[in-house]
């Protein structure tokens, strides 16, 4: 076996596990979440008789062990089981609110990527000039500006001072594309913006650790052109860290867009799960918590990958193990 194929399994393993156990803890946590969801879907007129089977028709009265092996068991043959509050298969409500969350989770980290690189990179070649000063403001009042309070403004500006955008729902991919996109640009410009604060302020540290090394003063000594100076070589170098956060941030984007569709009342997975942990919908809470634990996972293992193409000697080093 090749050492690339070696880690590439290596690396297969270790998700896996991490998705088997993150699956454990996500069942355990919610058994404690008070509430009956067999009270809650018939009512407190109900009676004790229908309360319990109904419960023994959703398989709630069976052992913890028995009732995660059920539904571990149906992930794996690629069933989440069925939504309690909708009637439908989970994997439906999934690949309906998908086309909402994905698209905006990566317009989100477009928007960071592309505002802050060039950012960090003007601040660090004009450091302590006044545009150094100006990213470092900006970047101390995205840190200090949550994500929600950034959307409402976004919304008083551009939806209902400028109209320029709708101030929240969703037009579908299928009814009109550009509707769509439109929907999602101040939703994702909010959470955008202040992850490229702190992708600004990273990238202009790492710029200036990077010029200050001695592989930068022999390629000046050169005579190779400021330019390739500072794009082929500090900036390769300086971008591993960065890297490693638009991964933690590309998950953070998933796991917190419960927060920015309920302020925009978008149809995605945030907020999927916000209404079924209020409707008590274990198994949708269960598949939609997964998923997004799989897409985090996934993420950082393709950051693995990234790091290789980044900086060859990473790559270098895995296939000499």
């Amino acid at each position: 076996m090749t050492p690339v194929a070696y880690q590439f399994i290596k690396r297969l393993l270790i998700l896996l596990a991490t998705l088997l156990l993150v699956s454990g803890v996500i069942f355990l946590v919610l058994q404690v979440i008070p509430g009956d969801p067999a009270q809650i879907i018939l009512g407190i007129q109900a009676t004790p008789e229908n309360l319990q089977a109904l419960r023994h028709k959703l398989g709630l009265d069976l052992p913890l062990p028995v009732q995660y092996w059920n539904w571990i068991s149906g992930v794996m043959q690629g069933d989440l089981g069925r939504s309690i509050t909708y009637d439908v298969p989970i994997s439906e409500l999934i690949l309906s609110r998908l086309a909402v969350t994905f698209p905006l989770a990566l317009l989100s980290i477009f928007f960071a990527v592309v505002f802050s690189i060039p950012l960090g990179i003007y601040a660090a070649l004009h450091r302590n000039r006044p545009g150094d000063y100006g990213v470092m403001v900006f970047s101390q009042i995205g840190l200090a500006v949550p994500a929600f309070w950034a959307g409402i403004l976004l919304i008083l500006f551009f939806a209902v001072y400028l109209q320029w955008f709708p101030a929240g729902g969703f037009k579908s991919w299928m009814e009109s594309p550009l509707g769509a996109l439109k929907s999602l640009l101040l939703p994702a410009l909010s959470p955008g913006l202040i992850r490229a604060a702190v992708l600004a302020r990273l990238t202009r540290s790492c710029m200036l650790e990077a010029l200050g090394e001695d592989f930068i003063r022999t390629a000046r000594a050169k005579g190779l052109a400021e330019r390739v100076v500072v794009y082929k070589h500090a900036l390769r170098n300086a971008l591993i860290p960065v890297v490693t956060i638009v991964g933690l941030q590309m998950g953070e984007l998933l796991a917190g867009a419960i927060v920015i569709e309920n302020v925009f009342n978008l149809p995605g997975l945030g907020r999927l799960i916000f209404l079924a942990i209020g409707q008590r919908d274990l198994p949708v809470v269960q598949g939609v918590s997964l998923l997004i634990a799989f897409f985090i996972v996934l993420v950082n293992f393709a950051v693995d990958v990234i790091y290789g193409v980044v900086d060859p000697r990473i790559r270098a080093g895995s296939e000499e193990i």
